[in-house]
This record gives structure tokens, sequence and C-alpha cells, in this order.
């Protein structure tokens, strides 16, 4: 069976403005991923994602460049329990 988790990350740099969370949407639906992306007021992103763990990874290593235009310097990762969310929404 394979393992099911959620991974709560933090995206620093120039990911704001960037198309950044609507990116980060479409990559977790290619990789059948769900959960949220949302702009922080400090200029981060947070991002919350729920799936198997080879696509968690896959998309945790996506956000470690993100989108063209974006400028990441830092993601922070934490794995936690498994969270049910029906799709991968933008906040």
């Amino acid at each position: 069976m394979l393992e099911k988790l959620s991974i709560h990350c933090f995206v620093s740099g120039k990911v704001q403005g960037v198309w950044f969370r609507a990116s980060t949407q479409e990559k977790a639906k290619e990789l059948n991923l769900t959960g949220w992306a949302r702009n922080l007021p400090d200029g981060r992103v947070e991002v919350l994602a729920c799936g198997e763990k080879e696509s968690l990874m896959q998309l945790h290593h996506w956000l470690k460049q993100g989108p063209e235009l974006a400028q990441v310097t830092q993601v922070t990762y934490e794995e936690l329990p498994w969270q049910t969310f029906e799709r991968f929404g933008v906040m």
C-alpha cells in the first residue's frame, strides 16, 4: 500500500505576483494531490499538500524552483498526518 501523508511548506523569495499559487495548483492537480496554497503577509507562500508520498516529494522538489518568473530562495518542509481535502485550492 502506498503511504499517504501531508506536507506543509513555506516558500520564500520572489514568490508573490509571479503566478506561484496558480502554478502550484496546476502541478498539484497533475500529481493528483489535494490541499491549498496561499500568500502570506510577509511575502512567502504557504502550501499544504496531501497525497501519496512520492507525489508529495515531486511537488516539494518543484517548489524549490516554482514557475518561470519566481525566484525561490528557501523552502521549509514538514511532514504531517494525512488530511482530507476534495481538491487543491488557491486561497
